[in-house]
């Protein structure tokens, strides 16, 4: 049987005898997106429209994601600053790209992302949770003990509409709605606080549950007690195609869009596998081997204890800027001593996805299939390295030391949760 994954832009390709397929349900595709957006601005859920909104407000913020996620951006942020446009000539629109603590995003960047007209009409600002100046510190904490600290425009603006797409989070839950606060626009300690390692270790900070998950459950509280007033939220296909529009009230528009994807995402596990073959989803989610890790983390609830995982994902941009990572693992004889180090040193950048890939490294092996990572820096995250898909499969077998391994290949990576 002829797989094909996604990579990159573009796909790879490996014949198997009688792998599992996991997939998503297929859901259905919008065809007219522009149409579809705007009936959900002028029918928002348990919300007033937002044109009614943007009436009369003399500041408005905009909060998209930054170029690791696949939200359509050009697609959906021009029929929003239309709307509000019609509805408010005079406001001044500025759009924030909410970085979390990733790097900011290049000029290029911004004008594929956005495209060079709203590039040049708006102010488009990257945010700095590190800017001293740039963080508005509110007194108090959430009753899980996450300071409020979030990016000045937030609580300067008289609007605040958030971006995002709805897709599953290796321990969020699900991404979206709050998680354009907090981490998009908070302050450094605020995420350090809500990704920290009791946080990340428990076991409702997983994939595909909100309920009792305390990261969730953080986010949420964080973001009533700062600002979030409209969301808008969407889902989209493997073909990277508009499928669902949610928006209106941050946690009411949110959960409806959850709910809609769980149907459709979550697949159950037959048996697991002695090899799991899975993804980073493609670009732009695998441009670097620290997104990788929810890829692998998703794979992990494949496949069987002490099997291996196989991820091809090309990281073009090798750790995305994410050193602390790096030294995190690096020099690490196993992934317990990686946990001892995170336990010992927090709060440090990156701990959470050092942690996440200690848990799926005390299951199984992984591969990585990159053309941009080196074995040596491989080697430092405790993973295996193959230059191509047939090499890691034989890597594989090796490591069973069996000929005819059971195989589940995961061609959609995170975009999916075993269950």
């Amino acid at each position: 049987m002829l797989v094909k994954i996604p990579y990159g832009e573009g796909e790879l390709e490996l014949e198997l005898e009688n792998p599992r397929i996991m997939e998503a349900k297929q859901m259905p595709v919008i065809e007219d997106s522009e149409k579809k957006l705007v009936e959900a601005f002028g029918k928002p859920i348990a919300s007033p429209s937002l044109g009614k909104l943007a009436r009369d407000r003399r500041k408005i913020l905009v909060i998209v994601p930054d170029n690791t996620r696949a939200f359509p951006f050009k697609l959906a942020v021009p029929p929003l600053l239309r709307t509000i446009r019609e509805n408010n000539s005079d406001a001044e629109v500025k759009i924030l790209v909410a970085t979390g603590l990733h790097l900011k995003v290049s000029r290029d960047e911004l004008e594929r992302m956005l495209g060079k007209e709203i590039l040049e009409e708006y102010e488009v600002i990257n945010h700095d949770a590190s800017d001293e100046e740039g963080i508005a510190r509110l007194d108090g904490k959430t009753s899980r003990g996450t300071p409020l600290e979030v990016n000045e425009l937030v609580l300067k603006s008289d609007l605040v509409i958030g971006a995002g797409l709805i897709e599953p989070h290796f321990f969020a839950g699900y991404s979206g709605g709050r998680k354009i606060i907090l981490p998009g626009v908070a302050g450094r300690d605020a995420v350090f606080h809500n990704h920290g390692f009791e946080m990340i270790g428990h076991p409702k900070s997983r994939a595909g549950i909100l309920e009792g998950n305390p990261i969730h459950e953080d986010m949420v509280e964080f973001m009533k007690l700062t600002r979030l007033d409209f969301i808008v939220n969407v889902t989209i296909d493997k073909e990277k195609r508009l499928t669902g529009v949610f928006a209106g009230d941050p946690v009411k528009a949110h959960l409806e869009g959850v709910r809609f994807l769980d149907n459709h995402v979550k697949v159950p596990v037959e048996r697991e596998a002695d090899v799991v073959i899975t993804t980073n989803g493609g670009y732009p989610l695998d441009r670097d081997v620290y997104q990788a890790v929810k890829g692998m983390d998703a794979a992990a609830g494949a496949v069987r204890k002490g099997g291996v995982i196989i991820i091809a994902s090309e990281c073009r941009d090798g750790l995305g800027g994410h050193e602390e990572f790096l030294e995190l693992v690096r020099g690490a004889e196993s992934p317990g001593e990686i946990l001892r180090r995170i336990r010992e040193r927090e709060p440090i950048y990156d701990q959470w996805e050092a942690q996440v890939l200690a848990r799926v490294l005390m299951k199984a092996k992984v591969i990585l299939v990159s053309e941009y990572i080196s074995e040596k820096t491989a080697r430092e995250l405790l993973l295996e390295k193959a230059r191509d898909m047939r090499e890691a499969l034989e890597i594989a077998k090796n490591i069973l030391n069996k000929r005819n391994p059971e195989i589940t290949v995961i061609p959609e990576g995170p975009y999916v949760i075993p269950t």
